[in-house]
């Protein structure tokens, strides 16, 4: 094989394994694996590493999400794009190419069993039956956000707490705070465009189960 025909193959080779690997993976059969009672988290961010413990019994169903979305690399490569100081840290993926595929299985409200202390882990959500996508950490003790009523469902129910890294969790880029929460659309129609316009945000780069 000539040198020309060789890089050829190389080239064609790489652009599938590189589609192969980013183009968004979803099987429903993912929807089936529940969570173990209870199981730790990693998050590796531009800021360091953070773990948060899941229990499971604080809320079955957001547990068993989060264990499936996590596992399936769903938070891979995300931006932490509302950290309100003395509030909380939220994440989640805006890939709308994802959203599409994981959004249809819609996730049933639970409970508040635990309160939004700091460091706790919750859904955020814009609706009845919309969990499942963002996560927050509460920065400080926000035990408004157990009752509060918002868009019809009743409090925001914690089902996991960070064990260690809160010090990285507190050195996300807060300098924008909310005003990204009017960009969001940007964001998921145009990263690019979106990240020129808040370039210090902090992302996941990767997210794993490390202890079941």
């Amino acid at each position: 094989m000539n040198n020309a025909r060789f890089n050829l193959v190389i080239i064609i080779t790489s652009m599938v394994l590189f589609s192969a690997c980013s183009k968004p993976i979803f099987k429903s059969k993912w929807l089936k694996e529940e969570a173990p009672a209870n199981f730790i988290a990693r998050f590796e961010t531009t800021k360091g590493v953070f773990d948060v413990e899941i229990t499971r019994e604080w809320s079955p169903l957001a547990a068993d999400r989060f264990y499936q979305t996590v596992k399936h690399r769903y938070y891979n490569n995300t931006v932490f794009y509302r950290v309100v100081p003395n509030f909380v840290a939220q994440w989640g993926n805006n890939d709308t190419s994802v959203l599409n595929l994981w959004g249809p299985f819609k996730l049933a409200d639970e409970p508040v069993i635990q309160s939004n202390v700091r460091g706790y882990l919750s859904y955020a959500r814009s609706g009845k039956e919309t969990r499942g996508s963002t996560l927050f950490i509460n920065l400080k003790d926000n035990p408004r956000l157990d009752t509060v009523i918002a868009n019809g469902v009743k409090g925001y129910p914690p089902f996991g707490k960070v064990i260690r890294g809160m010090d990285v969790v507190d050195s996300l880029y807060s300098g924008y705070a909310g005003t990204t929460m009017r960009k969001l659309d940007t964001l998921q129609k145009y990263p690019e465009l979106f990240f020129k316009q808040f370039p210090k945000l902090d992302k996941v780069i990767k997210a794993k189960i490390v202890r079941r």
